[in-house]
């Protein structure tokens, strides 16, 4: 029996797993053409995060500009995969993007209109400040809607 939430999508076991009960996206049901991403970050598949460099008395550096751009790839990743390749970063109608420091957004954006240089086709988006992320690693998630094209 269908889930009447729909179908999850998890990616391959070599990639980066969640660290609770949720999927990387999810497809609604047949009569709806949604897709919602859960937050996303910059996490590898082997454990390891882009944009941090750990020193050896365990403090890290972050860089949100690489940590920003591995983000919207992984997104990308889940998508493709969640949608057997129909779609990308095109099909993303609306995003809230998750910052632990205000300083960086202007790093973020930069980034972020790499892959929506025409904001005509960029989509919706919310970019809020909190106060810490899952991991101390982390200084940018994203979660994001994206409608299915046929």
């Amino acid at each position: 029996m269908a889930s009447p939430n729909g179908t999850a999508y998890f990616l391959p076991p070599t990639a980066a797993q969640g660290l609770a009960n949720y999927p990387h996206a999810r497809t609604t049901p047949p009569s709806s053409k949604t897709l919602f991403v859960s937050g996303i970050s910059s996490r590898r598949g082997d454990g390891s995060y882009a944009g941090c460099v750990t020193a050896a008395d365990g403090t890290h550096t972050l860089d949100v500009a690489e940590q920003t751009a591995a983000v919207l790839e992984n997104i990308k990743t889940v998508i493709n995969g969640a949608t057997e390749g129909k779609c990308g970063w095109e099909s993303i109608i609306d995003a809230t993007i998750f910052l632990t420091d205000m300083k960086d957004y202007a790093r973020m954006n930069a980034e972020w209109n790499k892959v929506w240089p025409d904001k005509s086709k960029a989509p919706a988006r919310t970019c809020i400040q909190v106060a810490a992320l899952p991991n101390e690693r982390l200084c940018i998630e994203i979660k994001c809607t994206a409608v299915i094209l046929d």
